[in-house]
């Protein structure tokens, strides 16, 4: 099939729930992608995070090839090898959470944390933040705060306030002794790429402990490397009482998780289940990549690379960057002006980036980006910039 068929079946037999992009895109390997004809390019946006080791990782694909010829799926009840061997490798990465849930997305990770945080304390009541994505199902999206995600849905789950974010007072009047948890993200992705401050996550660990209530840190685009650490909270100095992940977990393969402290309780048999979570194809997988990570010290990569292509963007002389901000290889661009145009410009270029909300150029390349790709993405960028400016003259 060509480009035009593909395209063609995709909008003939897809649900019509996806704005589609006029690229077939068939293969990838490392920062890039590849189109049905061979056309190369740059990915900035690594599947919404998702491809932190870049694309094609060959420790990735024999792992899975050998997992595959063994045994792909598992039901929990049965303990495995892959299984046993992931969970003891996942909860080493943070200090004082010692216990896993698997599941397979970063919105079950969510639904699971709610579920948890509930059971463990006997309250019902959510406290997210203002620009918070948090993901669309039920629970996640009652957390959600942008309403084009929220409307036609309602009602959502009960119990679910939100609060400015950054704003520790704001957070102090809001969580009560009815309050189950907190969800926070330690940089708004989707909201906007916006880094949380040292004194507002430490403020909401206080906070939760004098309430009673359960702290959940989102970690599901910022974890495994993106900013800099393997997990964003380790910049804080604060033990969140579960860490909800996935994404990159697996190396592209669809994984979740949620880590547990000691203050989650009365998580017993039937309590939760997932029929896929922890199957041995998606363990081996994030076996391997988390093996990776550490021995491609991606997170180091992500902390080098994130400081030079900050300092690199922040020297563009554009009257139309308002911000430029983030944490490791997690950046925003904040514009003057919507950035779609901007998109599709870069993508003519053939580089692939996000937006976040109508403002915002994002920024998330795979962590095995290269510094000649990174120098690369500047000189487009600022090109771009530049024509747009000369267009709007």
């Amino acid at each position: 099939m060509n480009a035009n068929e593909i395209i063609e079946i995709e909008n003939k037999h897809g649900a019509g729930t996806y704005a589609k992009q006029p690229l077939v895109i068939v293969r990838g390997q490392g920062a890039s992608l590849f189109d049905i004809d061979g056309v190369e390019y740059l990915d900035c946006s690594s599947g919404h995070g998702v491809a932190n080791l870049g694309h094609a990782h060959p420790k990735i694909a024999e792992a899975i090839y050998k997992q595959a010829s063994t045994l792909i799926t598992l039901f929990e009840t049965f303990p495995n090898d892959k299984r046993a061997e992931l969970m003891e490798k996942i909860t080493s990465l943070v200090d004082g959470l010692d216990k896993v849930f698997l599941c397979n997305s970063g919105t079950e990770s969510v639904e699971a944390a709610f579920k948890f945080a509930r059971i463990s304390t006997g309250r019902k009541n959510i406290v997210a933040a203002m620009r918070a994505f948090h993901g669309r199902t039920y629970g996640a999206l009652s957390a959600t705060f942008n309403k084009k995600y929220r409307e036609g849905f309602e009602p959502l789950v009960p119990g679910f306030s939100h609060v400015a974010f950054n704003n520790i007072e704001a957070l102090e009047k809001a969580v009560t002794d009815e309050t189950a948890a907190v969800i926070l993200e330690v940089v708004q992705g989707e909201g906007g790429v916006y880094p949380a401050s040292l004194e507002y996550i430490q403020a909401a660990r206080r906070i939760c402990d004098e309430r009673g209530a359960l702290l959940v840190m989102d970690e599901i685009q910022t974890g495994f490397g993106r900013t800099g650490k393997m997990f964003a909270i380790e910049y804080f100095g604060v033990t969140p009482d579960l860490l909800t992940c996935a994404k990159s977990l697996a190396g592209g393969v669809p994984m979740g998780a949620v880590l547990i402290g000691k203050n989650v309780k009365n998580l017993t048999p039937g309590v939760h289940g997932s029929t896929f979570g922890g199957n041995p194809l998606s363990c081996a997988a994030a076996v391997a990549a988390l093996t990776i990570m550490e021995e491609e010290d991606l997170a180091g990569q992500a902390e080098a690379k994130g400081g030079y292509l900050i300092e690199k963007l922040r020297a563009i002389q554009s009257p139309n960057i308002r911000e430029v901000r983030g944490m490791g290889l997690m950046i925003g661009i904040e514009m003057k002006q919507k950035v779609a145009p901007y998109l599709k410009a870069l993508q003519e270029k053939k580089i692939i980036v996000l937006n976040a909300g109508m403002t915002v150029i994002r920024l998330l390349p795979p962590l095995v980006i290269t510094y000649q790709q990174v120098d690369h993405l500047v000189d487009v960028l600022a090109e771009v910039l530049a024509s747009e400016m000369q267009n709007a003259e």
